[in-house]
């Protein structure tokens, strides 16, 4: 056993609880099979502070003005606070900081490429996009799914506000009358913000831990040659030396547990277990989408493809730079990998 979850129960979707003095656990729905995402209000005399927002949907947005209106009313709301970029963070972040007038406290390269995805909205896939996926072994219908999908990104996310407050690993932010320390990882995203309260020992782990499940660590087509996995596995080790191990993790799903660097070693061990897997498979020329049995357990379909096709790509891309093995294209522009 990895993990000992703190609490026995979760909140109902759409509902929060206390779970230490001024901490509030939101449980906000997402409209997908991943069907919930753990929120964070900070509250003290002077006012709430919300950690990530969930995705932009009607449902989200009818969960906010409900705790604004009700948990949240007595006091003003602050600041908007997001881990990441990714969707059911940073979804409402921008509408809220617009409809109740807060500011938006983000690392910088989640903040600026977030702006550029919300961007694509509307356009279509450039040809660096469908290449990539080419290269990677697409078929024609799957190549078509990624074209229709370009640009989906703004649809869930609204826009962002033209200022932001900046935050960067090692900031001390004043939050609820406590002291969080920032701590960045990287390799799920580019510049994962955590927040680490040492005096209570409470981490607010966004997606940077999670209890059951290892985050995405993709590649993309805008950086082909990307190697995140190796930042996901450094970022794991270094929060090994900066969270006590007894620390009571807050992840974005799951429920609040302890054991973090059991967690943490588990998740390393993982990834390293799947590259010796897949080193082993490329004993004979292998396109991305041959190398999915070695890597996922699940059913990879159309709904997933994309996800497992970026994290197949940023273990191979792990092994290319370890000169592990070795790629080429051929006539058609298809990268086979084999060891070297």
């Amino acid at each position: 056993m990895t993990v000992r979850y703190e609490f026995d129960s979760t909140p109902e979707l759409g509902k929060s609880v206390p779970i230490a003095d001024g901490v509030h656990w939101l449980r906000m729905p997402l409209p997908f099979e991943l069907a919930h995402i753990n929120l964070w209000l900070l509250e003290d005399s002077d006012g709430w502070v919300i950690v990530d927002s969930g995705m932009r949907t009607d449902d989200s947005q009818t969960v906010w003005r409900k705790m604004i209106a009700g948990l949240m009313a007595d006091k003003p709301l602050r600041h908007v606070v997001v881990t990441h970029l990714h969707p059911d963070h940073v979804g409402c972040a921008g509408w809220l900081a617009d409809e109740y007038d807060v500011d938006l406290w983000m690392t910088r390269d989640e903040y600026l490429l977030c702006r550029l995805l919300v961007a694509d909205h509307g356009r279509s896939a450039p040809e660096e996009g469908i290449r990539f996926y080419r290269e990677a072994g697409f078929p024609d219908d799957a190549l078509g799914n990624y074209k229709k999908m370009f640009g989906m990104f703004g649809k869930y996310v609204a826009p962002l506000p033209e200022a932001y407050k900046r935050i960067k690993d090692g900031d001390r932010l004043t939050f609820a009358g406590h002291c969080w320390e920032v701590v960045v990882g990287r390799g799920h995203s580019l510049e994962h913000a955590c927040l680490f309260d040492a005096e209570r020992n409470l981490f607010i782990s966004g997606d940077q831990i999670l209890p059951t499940i290892s985050s995405n660590v993709s590649v993309y087509p805008t950086e082909p040659e990307a190697n995140p996995l190796h930042n996901w596995i450094q970022s794991l080790q270094m929060l090994k030396t900066r969270l006590p191990e007894d620390v009571l993790v807050l992840p974005s799903h799951g429920k609040p547990f302890r054991g973090a660097h059991e967690r943490l070693d588990a998740l390393i061990k993982e990834h390293l277990d799947g590259l010796d897997a897949l080193l082993a498979y490329c004993d004979q020329p292998r396109r991305a989408v041959d190398v999915f049995p070695t890597l996922f357990k699940g059913r990879i379909t159309s709904r997933n493809i994309i996800m497992a096709t970026g994290e197949s790509i940023s273990h191979l891309n792990y092994l290319v730079e370890e000169n592990k093995i070795r790629k080429e294209h051929d006539a058609d522009g298809v990268i086979w990998y084999q060891q070297a």
